[in-house]
């Protein structure tokens, strides 16, 4: 039995179809090479599949393949978009807006993407830089484009690249339009389908003046203004992490009245490879390292960090030695929603109107927030797309005032339909000035939080499975825990099993069912008797499986934080164990 034919039918048609197709030689030489070394795991993990959209678009490893980010995938997804656009619009001159982060082969794949859609008849709005998703998100929405492009792997290592869509509101698709357009993509079994001769007179470069408007918008938001004024000069470290951070967050700091940002320059410098960290993700510890260390030179009261397209942020702030500590998305999150509600609320503005939204698997304290101002709080699937759309559904009837999922992703306003690390960024420097002015610092205003309204402590474990054997591990995973549900979690009995698959509540204890009015997604989330919730969720961009576990409790006075810390951090012990992990 030949090489070849010991791999799996679906790989080696790819593969026949990638050789004997019109495709470049260089690709063809690649697949040859690997035929060659008989290097049965990358031709499979290569071309088992055809990448398709997930929570965050297309994204994967660059290379050759069906199943890697490159000339032809990215071809193949702007002509099923195409496609999909037209018959949408039929004869309505339809527009795109397309920009692209500091991506090894960004510049490269916008251009391709730019001329695919107007090789089609569509007109295209560029960036010709580098500029935040965000940014995007709000061109979209001002130029009234039908869709838009973001060519990014976002926070993923420097082996990645990816491929945002938008739709008209200036949001990631959502159902029905993603399904619509991976079968439009589907469609094209032909490479010859794929129009990439370009027409450069439906191209135009987007300026400054795009700039310009995003960062009025942005400054428009800012509530405490007198407290900036006197406190403008509070200490700031900022870093982009070689990314589009640069300039618009500064720009935005500048804007909002703070007078003294340190940047860390060496992860000024635009670098798709990346060289100062592991991983360009600000979930991360060490990708704060530098800015940490800035910090602490310069005597600053608060680091902040950007991943790639600035869409995360991630901040350090001094504990109560004066030391910094890095805080995760829940804790950012809480501290971010509550300050912006009690600004609106202080200042008059919550009429009744207003609401909030988190995702499923993000903090309840942020639900305990809401309550506590009289706010909705809606809760949403995993994925900012699905923030994005409730906004839309929800506009010129409802206000949006802030949202956020555990994933260091925040937007404040109503400017986009995405995550905004830009406008986060200031208003957490804002909130910092706020406090300051009241003589505390952002941790001392989270241990107050949690005095008031209880101690809520997530961990996140994520578990890497990569090609197609760790996507069958994956699924295997998930079937058991559906099998054979833990009845303990914790020491804990478990009450609900929320199985978002099946869109079905059901409590362990009566046997009840509800149904839970969300799309459906392959998440089981497990709710015990003293409140604590542990969500699992197979990653939809990246090869992993994800574990989410939230417990809390009272905490009597800040004094208690550290021994209260110390129980919940043991009590996720227990949880983590008793799921086998």
């Amino acid at each position: 039995m030949s090489f070849f034919s010991k791999l799996d039918d679906a790989t080696r048609q790819n593969i026949d179809t990638w050789l004997n197709g019109n495709y470049d030689q260089e690709t063809k030489a690649q697949i040859n090479h690997l035929i060659e070394k008989e290097d049965a795991t990358a031709l499979t993990d290569a071309f088992y599949k055809t990448l398709e959209f997930g929570t965050g678009g297309l994204r994967g490893i660059m290379g050759v393949g069906s199943n890697r980010i490159n000339r032809y995938t990215i071809g193949a997804a702007t002509q099923g978009f195409s496609n999909y656009l037209k018959k949408e619009y039929g004869d309505q001159q339809i527009s795109v807006a397309i920009a692209f982060d500091c991506r090894n082969n960004a510049t490269t794949f916008a251009k391709i993407t730019a001329d695919v859609f107007s090789a089609n008849g569509i007109k295209v709005f560029m960036f010709p830089e580098l500029r935040p998703t965000p940014q995007l998100s709000f061109a979209i929405r001002q130029l009234g484009c039908k869709g838009g492009v973001m060519l990014t792997a976002s926070h993923n290592p420097k082996e990645y690249s990816g491929y945002k869509a938008y739709w008209n509101d200036g949001g990631q698709l959502v159902a029905p339009h993603d399904k619509n357009i991976v079968n439009e993509v589907l469609k094209i079994v032909d490479v010859n389908d794929i129009k990439f001769n370009g027409n450069d007179s439906l191209i135009e470069m987007l300026g400054e003046e795009m700039d310009r408007k995003y960062v009025s918008v942005l400054k428009d938001l800012s509530i405490s203004t007198e407290a900036i004024k006197r406190q403008h000069d509070i200490k700031i470290v900022f870093s982009p992490i070689h990314g589009t951070g640069m300039p618009l967050v500064g720009d935005t700091l500048k804007a909002y009245g703070f007078t003294n940002v340190t940047y860390v320059e060496e992860q000024c410098t635009v670098d798709g490879n990346f060289p100062t960290v592991i991983y360009p993700n600000p979930e991360e510890h060490e990708a704060l390292t530098m800015s940490i260390e800035k910090a602490r030179e310069v005597g600053a009261d608060l680091v902040m960090a950007t991943d790639p397209d600035a869409d995360r942020v991630g901040i350090a702030v001094r504990d109560l030695s004066g030391n910094f500590e890095l805080l995760n998305g829940n804790q950012t999150g809480s501290l971010l929603m509550h300050y912006v509600l009690k600004a609106w609320k202080d200042a008059g503005k919550l009429t009744g109107s207003q609401y909030v939204v988190k995702t499923i698997v993000t903090s309840q304290l942020m639900d305990r927030i809401a309550e506590s101002m009289n706010v909705p709080c809606y809760n949403v699937l995993t994925g900012f797309k699905f923030i994005g759309a409730l906004m839309t559904e929800k506009e010129g009837k409802e206000t949006f005032v802030v949202g956020g999922e555990e994933s260091y992703g925040y937007l404040v306003g109503e400017h986009a339909r995405d995550k905004d690390a830009v406008v986060a960024a200031a208003m957490i420097a804002e909130m910092a000035a706020y406090y300051k002015d009241q003589g505390k610092s952002l941790y001392e205003a989270l241990l107050e939080l949690y005095v008031e309204l209880g101690f809520y402590k997530e961990k996140l474990i994520s578990l890497t499975r990569s090609g197609k054997a760790g996507a069958e591990e994956i699924k295997a995973m998930m079937k058991s825990y559906r099998d054979d549900t833990p009845l303990k979690l914790g020491g804990s009995d478990v009450k609900l099993l929320r199985d978002y698959a099946q869109q079905t509540e059901k409590n362990l204890k009566t046997g009840k069912v509800v149904k839970i009015d969300l799309p459906k997604s392959d998440v089981l989330q497990f709710v015990t008797e003293d409140g604590s919730v542990i969500s699992a969720r197979p990653s939809g961009t990246e090869p992993k499986i994800k574990f989410y576990c939230s417990v809390n409790a009272p905490l009597g006075s800040t004094a208690e934080f550290e021994k209260v810390s110390k129980v919940l951090d043991e009590q996720i012990d227990d949880i983590m164990k008793d799921l086998g992990l």
